[in-house]
């Protein structure tokens, strides 16, 4: 009993669900060079090799990393450093952006997944402002919120990383919607006229008790892809769809990890799945990591493609809003919730 009076109940997780002490190491979540999309006059078998490779990956991890992504290496480490220099101020400092419910972007340090609390403080923004949600039958503006002084530059160079992400997220739609024998460019239309993607700084201190909790619990990602930049002390575990083992996804430099999401697993009649994950913490380490979360405009009604339908393969989703969806998924980070989450099987046909 006296390892879990070390910190708040809150934070341990049912035994099922707990970490082992030794994480299979991933030696096969697939590791993809996007080279070819960076050369003037790119090799057509080439670029179908990519796109085949892209998209047994989906087929198979719902995850995938890629190296030669185009992203500028010291861009990453400025954000990364920006992203340290802000962890590293003051609670009271920190709390000057803080989240709620009214304003839902900026610092907190209580979130929830599946009703247990997440060993972490996280700083959200969002890519465009205003971020535009539905919220009681009107629409509602979401605003970043910016230390005033420190760390210096870091709007900037917030908003010059997420302009890099938001362009290695529309290369790898491209590339997932042609593995899916789609239009290269038939998800860009649900992006155009003001997206509610956001980028997150994750910050996972050291944890007393690392076989109990969680940096962030069991969880499929709602959006329409994931993108993250994680450090070397690494944490990230995938679900592994051929036994439901958890792996252990040991950091390549420089590479990012993608995953697909709950959205492109509607659009795409469940060909490609949207893989449970979770973050482990260290005992002596602290980890940093940056997701970017590519979310389509808020009035995109989500539903299987109709490209992608037969007489033999039915529709399995009725439609939703994703903007709906999306508010009630947000609104549970500050709350704990009597009933589970709005999923996407709740629009199961």
């Amino acid at each position: 009993m006296g390892e879990l009076q070390v910190i708040d109940p809150a934070f341990i997780q049912a035994p099922e669900h707990r970490p082992k002490p030794e994480s299979v190491q991933a030696n096969n979540v697939p590791l993809i060079d996007l080279s070819p999309l960076g050369a003037r006059e790119p090799d057509l078998g080439t670029l179908e090799s990519l796109v085949a490779q892209i998209g047994q990956a989906c087929k198979d991890w719902g995850f995938f990393q890629v190296i030669n992504h185009g992203v500028a290496l010291h861009l990453r480490e400025k954000m990364e450093l920006v992203s340290k220099q802000f962890f590293a101020m003051q609670k009271d400092e920190k709390k000057k952006v803080a989240r709620d419910e009214v304003k839902p972007l900026g610092y907190y340090d209580t979130e929830h997944t599946k009703n247990v609390r997440d060993w972490k403080e996280v700083f959200d923004f969002t890519l465009q402002e205003p971020m535009i949600l539905p919220h009681d039958h009107e629409h509602r503006e979401m605003w970043n919120q910016w230390p005033p002084h420190n760390p210096p530059q870091m709007k900037e160079v917030c908003q010059q990383y997420g302009a890099e992400m938001e362009k290695l997220g529309h290369k790898l739609l491209e590339l997932i919607a042609l593995s899916l024998g789609l239009e290269r460019d038939r998800f860009k239309g649900f992006f155009e006229g003001g997206t509610t993607s956001f980028i997150r700084l994750n910050h996972y201190p050291p944890c007393p008790v690392p076989d109990l909790a969680l940096g962030v619990g069991r969880h499929k990602d709602a959006g329409a892809l994931t993108v993250l930049a994680q450090d070397e002390v690494g944490g990230l575990q995938v679900k592994r769809k051929s036994d439901g083992e958890w792996i252990l996804v040991h950091p390549t430099p420089n590479a990012y990890i993608v995953n697909v999401g709950d959205i492109i697993q509607v659009w795409s009649n469940d060909k490609y799945e949207s893989v449970e994950h979770r973050v482990k913490v260290n005992a002596e380490r602290e980890r940093f990591s940056i997701p970017y979360f590519m979310n389509p405009t808020h009035d995109t009604k989500v539903e299987p493609l109709d490209e992608l339908l037969s007489s033999r393969n039915a529709a399995k989703y009725r439609a939703y809003c994703w903007g709906e969806f999306f508010a009630t998924r947000k609104l549970s980070n500050f709350k704990k919730l009597d009933v589970e989450n709005v999923q996407i099987y709740h629009f199961k046909n």
